[in-house]
Parts: C-alpha cells; sequence; structure tokens
C-alpha cells in the first residue's frame, strides 16, 4: 500500500530545515501502524506526504501503486477522494452543517448520485453508532461524538487507507478509548490500511506496528508490545 523510497523533505528560506532525511519505509495493505517521534521528527510531515498534501524534495512515494511525488496538485487531489481518507485531531467538521452534510461533503465532491450518498451516510454513521445524532450540529455533540462524526466522513468514501492525525489528542481517556476500538474494529472488518501518528503510547498500543522517527529517519520500526489488543 505505501512505499517510500529515499524521501527528502527540505523547507527553504535563508536557513533551509530538512524535515524528513533519507525516508525509507514499506506498509502492506491492511497493516495498522503507529507513528511517533518528538516533536520536530517529522511525524506531521510524513503524513502529510503520504497523503499527497504536499510533495518531497526528492524520493519517490509510492500509495496504492501511484507515485505521488510525481503528480501535480490537481492529481493528488483527484487521487485523494478514492484511495485516501483522514481523521484530523482537531475534527474539521462544518458548524452549520448537520452530522449527515459533514459526514456527505466527501460523496458530494466526488459527484456521487444523491440515493447514492443517502445510503452510505446512512451506512456509515451506522458504523460509528450515531445514526440518531444525523440531524444535530457538531456543537451539539460531545467532543467523542465529533470524533465520530469524523471518522463517518472518512468511512463513507471507503478509501483503502485511512491517515490519522492525533486522532485522541482532544479527547479523555474513556472517549479516547472508544475511538482506539472504533479504528480497531475498522481495521478489523474492513481490512482498510491505517497510519496513526501519536504522542501517546497507549493510543500506539492499538496498532500492530510502531515505526519511530527521531531527527527527520526512521529510528526504529517493530511489532508494538502487546499491540493490536
Amino acid at each position: 500500500m505505501l512505499r517510500l523510497q529515499n524521501v527528502v523533505k527540505t523547507y527553504g528560506g535563508k536557513s533551509a530545515v530538512t524535515a524528513l532525511a533519507g525516508i525509507d519505509l514499506t506498509v502492506t495493505g491492511g497493516e495498522m501502524v503507529a507513528i511517533m517521534g518528538p516533536s520536530g521528527s517529522g511525524k506531521s510531515t510524513l503524513l502529510n506526504l503520504l497523503g499527497g498534501l504536499d510533495v518531497p524534495t526528492s524520493g519517490s512515494i509510492l500509495v496504492a501503486g501511484t507515485d505521488l511525488a510525481d503528480k501535480g496538485e490537481k492529481e493528488r487531489s483527484m487521487f485523494r477522494r478514492t484511495t485516501i481518507s483522514y481523521i484530523f485531531q482537531a475534527y474539521h467538521l462544518m458548524p452549520t452543517l448537520k452530522v449527515s452534510q459533514n459526514v456527505a461533503l466527501p460523496l458530494h465532491l466526488a459527484g456521487e448520485s444523491s440515493a447514492e450518498v443517502s445510503r452510505r451516510v446512512a451506512q456509515a454513521l451506522k458504523d460509528v453508532g450515531l445514526e440518531g445524532r444525523s440531524s444535530h450540529l457538531p456543537d451539539e455533540l460531545s467532543g467523542g461524538e465529533r470524533q465520530r462524526v469524523a471518522i463517518a466522513r472518512a468511512l463513507v468514501t471507503g478509501a483503502p487507507l485511512l491517515l490519522a492525525d492525533e486522532p485522541t489528542g482532544n479527547l479523555d481517556t474513556a472517549r479516547g478509548e472508544e475511538i482506539l476500538n472504533l479504528l480497531r474494529a475498522i481495521h478489523r472488518e474492513r481490512g482498510t490500511t491505517i497510519a496513526m501518528v501519536t504522542h501517546d503510547h497507549h493510543a500506539a498500543s492499538a496498532c500492530d506496528r510502531l515505526i519511530r522517527l527521531r531527527d527527520g529517519r526512521v529510528e526504529g520500526d517493530g511489532p508494538v508490545a502487546g499491540g493490536g489488543r
């Protein structure tokens, strides 16, 4: 699913900063991996590159066989609509749209029919246990419920790759545990490839594999002790 070869990302300016200094990495389809490292290690940069939100200075990034490093912004955007979905720490829900409308957004962007949108939104909300909240606005929901809406929005496209950026970072322990259990269920039942950036060792333990970054390089890569829960 993911293959990175000698990926370098340098940000210019008066003094260039190298965020990634030669990353070689392979993630097979159906894996659930955690990406950890101290601040400035390159975690966010790596996630942006995996999602095609940015391109490397050099090297190749193959996602489902497509080299995103060779694609323009429009091509990467079209690719994301069918192949990559996101969960963000801050949810990024539209406050004036109802839950069902927030979940439907990526389907409308993809040009799906109204009937198909309704069917898939209903199923996604059922999958995250929010079928009774479809007509609520985001500010009428708890933090855990908002993150479930964000997960439903990520699921609704059926994309085979899910990227999660600190998905439990804004939640208390109990709500965070609910989200981790939900991600594990998605991984198990759908076979979705999940790459999750986190600072939380407990969140990482929900994954089967842990990739550690430091100073823009892979410092460690192996199974999570007791992972997968």
